[in-house]
């Protein structure tokens, strides 16, 4: 699992935030992961992110899907359910989510069997670390991360507000810019967040549509 929490809304420079997020300051090169400490860092946390970086490098690899697979949830293919079945197996599989601190976010473009069919298709089967599970990490798994230009266009006309369309015409004026709509659903203010109590149960009928 995940090493911290992550804001889900992007980052300073207006950029669209990447599907999964995890430690604030790792950096990826080449398949080698560096973690780069601050200075300004009190000793007990030096030590305590040190015993993090040690289990995230020793840990195994595993996916999200064989996660939910050995917590009892079944994954069947959305071709095999109709739309009722299916809305009740992506609420159970958001729950089960939740409960192993994995959250969605930027859901609201994506009708439930889109959503389903590219949790079950993809982001379900990206490999992940295998970190012991408690209630201070989450992953916060961003269904327009990938960097592409049309989830950058989606993030932009959907998500993105005022201020992110300002910072993202000055620092690309050559760009087009969609006009702002509303998502055409309304879930991601009823998914679970790492900050509920519960460790973010949601309403089922409110969560979905």
């Amino acid at each position: 699992m995940a090493i911290d929490d992550h804001d889900e809304t992007g980052d300073s420079n207006g950029q669209p935030p990447s599907r999964e997020h995890n430690l604030d300051d790792e950096r990826e090169t080449d398949g080698d992961i560096t973690f780069v400490e601050s200075d300004e860092c009190p000793p007990e946390l030096s030590a305590q992110f040190h015993l993090n970086v040690a289990a995230y490098e020793q840990a195994p690899w595993t996916t999200q899907a064989q996660l939910l697979e050995e917590a009892g949830v079944d994954l069947p293919s959305p071709e095999s359910m109709d739309d009722r079945q299916l809305t009740a197996k992506l609420s159970e599989v958001i729950e089960a989510l939740a409960r192993l601190r994995v959250f969605l976010s930027q859901t609201d473009h994506l009708s439930d069997r889109q959503l389903y069919d590219l949790l079950w298709r993809d982001v379900l089967r990206e490999a992940i670390k295998d970190m012991p599970l408690n209630e201070s990490p989450a992953w916060y798994l961003d269904m327009l991360g990938s960097g592409s230009e049309e989830d950058i266009h989606l993030h932009l006309k959907h998500y993105a507000d005022e201020d992110e369309r300002r910072h993202w015409l000055a620092s690309f004026p050559g760009d087009s810019i969609p006009d702002r709509e509303e998502p055409p659903y309304d879930r991601d203010r009823h998914l679970p967040k790492s900050t509920d109590g519960d460790w973010g149960k949601a309403d089922d009928e409110q969560m979905l549509n």
